[in-house]
């Protein structure tokens, strides 16, 4: 059994306040939730800026990956304006 813990930092060039931001990673959140999945904003101060942290398990590192990629597919096509980083660990 395999823990994937994964991290998304966000860039949002066009959020000019927290609320904004709030909006944005709001969204986000329930999105990632459809996937069945821990989620938490890890969000600090900094309205330009996001994020959120998950968590999955999977049987195998190759359905994690596939999962994975699955999960930054559904990101790009939703979120296409903004710009993400995707770090994961797997334990």
């Amino acid at each position: 059994m395999i823990i994937c813990n994964c991290i998304l930092h966000i860039d949002l060039p066009y959020v000019q306040s927290l609320k904004g931001r709030r909006s944005v990673t709001n969204s986000m959140k329930e999105k990632l939730k459809s996937f069945n999945l821990s989620v938490l904003d890890l969000s600090g101060e900094y309205a330009k800026e996001a994020d959120i942290a998950f968590v999955f398990l999977s049987p195998n590192s190759l359905k994690s990956a596939q999962y994975r990629e699955k999960i930054e597919k559904m990101l790009e096509k939703n979120f296409s304006e903004y710009y993400f980083n995707l770090e994961y660990e797997e334990i």
